[in-house]
């Protein structure tokens, strides 16, 4: 087993209120941290050897942080019907 151990961005990044999802919100930050833009404004990826950003991936790993959220919340939910999380997240 190696010795170091690599940790990803998304382990000291705070999870936003509201996230009902914290799997796929770290997953897609961690996806978004890989493809920032640079200051010329190319994808910093090797995956997109250079392409303008954004990128397909930083583009895709956005909407998938948005999603990760609490459907409820955005459609001005309050919660007091006594939807399930599981049925806020199954509607999204």
């Amino acid at each position: 087993m190696p010795d170091a151990i690599r940790t990803r961005s998304s382990q000291d990044a705070a999870l936003p209120e509201g996230v009902t999802d914290p799997l796929l919100w770290r997953a897609a930050y961690d996806v978004a941290a890989a493809h920032r833009p640079d200051p010329a404004g190319r994808c910093t990826s090797l995956l997109c050897a250079g392409r303008p950003a954004p990128c397909e991936p930083f583009t895709a790993a956005h909407k998938a942080m948005r999603l990760a959220g609490d459907a409820g919340r955005r459609a001005g939910y309050d919660g007091s019907a006594g939807r399930a999380t599981r049925d806020r997240r199954r509607a999204a």
